[in-house]
């Protein structure tokens, strides 16, 4: 017969790596996701998506380039895991052909776009321009 234990005893036994060193859960150091904000972060049009970079990351609104109505945030190199995280929660993801964070500003397509976006689509990169 096998024996288990009772769900209500204290847990007596080692701590995990993770829980060591108190990274809640994830064993590469990321922060917790709040995937209801992530879901609404992606339905934001454009200017709103560009006013929550101004105000929630302004690192990233510095880099974040405007193409077509979507928004693009490319890096020089690999990120730490907490600054893909935090873009990840703002509603980004990545594309690895072209190398890119972006945002669909609420315009989510079914396919990839089989051209560059940048040829077709009006580009800019926000900080450029004036606040409006």
């Amino acid at each position: 017969m096998k024996t288990t234990a009772k769900k209500n005893q204290k847990k007596t036994a080692l701590l995990s790596r993770s829980e060591q060193l108190g990274l809640d859960g994830q064993p590469d150091g990321r922060p917790e996701i709040d995937l209801a904000l992530r879901r609404f972060n992606r339905t934001l049009d454009t200017q709103q998506v560009l006013a929550l970079l101004r105000a929630e990351a302004p690192r990233f609104f510095e880099l974040a380039e405007v193409v077509g109505k979507w928004v693009w945030v490319q890096f020089s190199d690999q990120q730490p895991p907490t600054i893909t995280s935090i873009l990840a929660e703002l509603g980004f993801h990545w594309n690895n052909a072209r190398q890119v964070w972006q945002h669909p500003c609420g315009t989510i397509r079914k396919e990839r776009a089989k051209f560059d976006p940048r040829k077709r689509y009006r580009s800019y990169f926000a900080a450029d321009t004036k606040p409006i």
